[in-house]
């Protein structure tokens, strides 16, 4: 088996982990409705709406806290995955069908700015620079840009991402065939999981088989930054100077601000890491698959803080009393 035959079977095994059972990206009035059990299933992302959280998840739910947890309308049913606010009303919240919606008043009311059936593949996070100018990534490479606060969205190809072989074969593939070129081309990206932009205004972006890429330009051209690692990253986030990367099987990396220095964190479980969060104290929590809540203190020694049998978490972010919340594949909840 060549190594580009492999890579896309590798591509499409891990594309299977994300993706849910098909559903209907049409507004349906007789499906999407506000559901009782809404806060108790599965939810994706915690963001903050200036003093309140809003949090997505299944089914297009969107539910948003200023006392407690109640659900707003979707004007979508598809799978949603990522929430990013601006400031306290601008937002926007991505996910399956390539679908992105947006709110211009703090998450209560949302409307769809991009959704393509056709696309097939989701989105997995939207990060936006200003009022204007935003991207949103996800699997297969899958890239869109706006200039205009999301009334246009434009869908770029960032080749600089790809492995050099798999640039030559589809050099060679376009001389010849135009169709199948494109047809491949839309397979041999790694899936784009994370972006975050650092305090230096760099965008650092991770993804599958150990992609690290940074850009200085807002994303127009990434450069990947070496990572002696091919497994999957699903988050970053940035602390004092250093940065971690988190992911596959507990694999979790610090570096510094330049990423010339690697090192592994030694965490007490195997449990996939989905998700990071900086404690007022300073502490680093992880949280991943097999209900782990891990604190990773300033020596970066890891403690296990709780561990709930049965349930994946993959989000954390704590409201304007300071009380944290977790949201996973059992809903929304806090640590007793």
């Amino acid at each position: 088996m060549s190594f580009r035959t492999l890579r896309n079977v590798v591509a499409i095994s891990l594309g299977c982990l994300i993706s849910t059972a098909p559903v209907h990206a049409q507004f349906d009035p007789l499906t999407v409705q506000i559901q009782p059990l809404a806060e108790s299933s599965l939810v994706l992302d915690i963001a903050k709406a200036g003093e309140n959280l809003v949090a997505v998840g299944e089914r297009g739910h969107v539910l948003v806290k200023q006392q407690d947890w109640q659900q707003v309308s979707s004007p979508v049913i598809s799978q949603l995955t990522k929430v990013f606010f601006l400031n306290e009303k601008q937002g926007w919240a991505v996910g399956h069908d390539a679908t992105i919606i947006h709110t211009e008043d703090g998450g209560l009311t949302w409307q769809v700015q991009f959704q393509s059936t056709e696309v097939e593949k989701p989105l997995l996070d939207i990060l936006f620079f200003n009022e204007n100018e935003g991207i949103a990534v996800g699997a297969y490479g899958l890239f869109y840009r706006t200039a205009d606060g999301g009334k246009h969205w434009v869908q770029e190809f960032h080749e600089e991402l790809l492995f050099p072989e798999d640039v030559s074969y589809l050099a060679d593939l376009k001389a010849e065939d135009e169709a199948l070129y494109l047809s491949e081309r839309s397979a041999l990206l790694p899936h784009f999981n994370r972006v975050i932009q650092l305090a230096d205004n760099r965008l650092l972006m991770v993804g599958e088989l150990g992609l690290v890429a940074t850009s200085d330009d807002n994303g127009v051209t990434f450069v990947t930054q070496p990572f002696d690692y091919e497994g999957s990253m699903f988050n970053a986030i940035e602390t004092d100077g250093a940065v971690f990367v988190m992911g596959l099987r507990g694999h979790v990396f610090k570096t510094d601000k330049l990423f010339s220095q690697w090192q592994e964190i030694a965490l007490p479980v195997k449990s996939s890491i989905n998700n990071a969060y900086i404690t007022d104290s300073g502490s680093l929590y992880l949280v991943g698959n097999a209900g782990v809540v891990i604190e990773l203190d300033n020596t970066d020694t890891a403690n296990i803080i709780a561990r709930r049998q049965g349930e994946n978490i993959v989000a954390i972010e704590s409201d304007n009393q300071g009380q944290v919340w977790f949201a996973g594949s059992k809903g929304l909840f806090q640590l007793k």
